[in-house]
């Protein structure tokens, strides 16, 4: 399975882990898909430049198309992790704006929160016509105000990141 793997400019990753383009890496599968019998990769480019910041944060990182075969395991579609990894060929990683950034969490907020009065809010800062300080306030106090409930959700409702990706980059009026 084509896979998208992270490392910095040496071909390391978490604790100087050091890849090398055509060479196997292989792990037992043991343990947690945070842990040391893991190989991580995403699943696609845009997700690896998204989600980067809140998984690994490489500081300016590189992009490898991989090859995962073994175990797999998955975190919901924001990371995955294999027993065999192999890096394939470099690629460019996508710039993604600090808007789009933005557009992402609202896009992914959107699918699992159902409340009425946070979700008048985001509709009107995708669109631009409302990016007040006064709306984004009221939107963050609703959505304080269901926090719980959407934890609960996110933790049943299967979110299609890649799709939600796409869209967020899509939106921006800086393309």
């Amino acid at each position: 399975m084509i896979v998208y793997k992270l490392t910095d400019k040496k071909l390391q990753t978490y604790g100087g882990y050091q890849w090398e383009p055509g060479v196997a890496r292989e792990t037992d599968g043991s343990g947690d898909l945070c842990g040391p019998g893991w190989l991580h990769y995403y699943h696609d480019p845009l997700l690896s430049a998204l989600l980067n910041p809140i998984h690994a944060d490489i500081a300016d990182p590189v992009l490898w198309e991989a090859e995962a075969e073994g175990l797999h395991r998955d975190d919901r579609g924001l990371k995955g992790g294999c027993t065999r990894l192999t890096l394939l060929r470099r690629i460019e990683l996508p710039q993604i704006t600090t808007e789009q950034r933005v557009r992402f969490g609202i896009l992914c907020a959107k699918v699992i929160c159902d409340n009425p009065a946070w979700l008048a809010w985001p509709d009107r800062w995708l669109d631009g016509s409302d990016r007040s300080q006064e709306a984004v306030r009221a939107a963050v106090q609703a959505a304080w105000a269901a926090e719980a409930a959407a934890e609960a959700a996110a933790l049943g409702t299967p979110l299609d990141l890649i799709a939600i990706a796409r869209a967020a980059l899509k939106g921006d009026s800086d393309e």
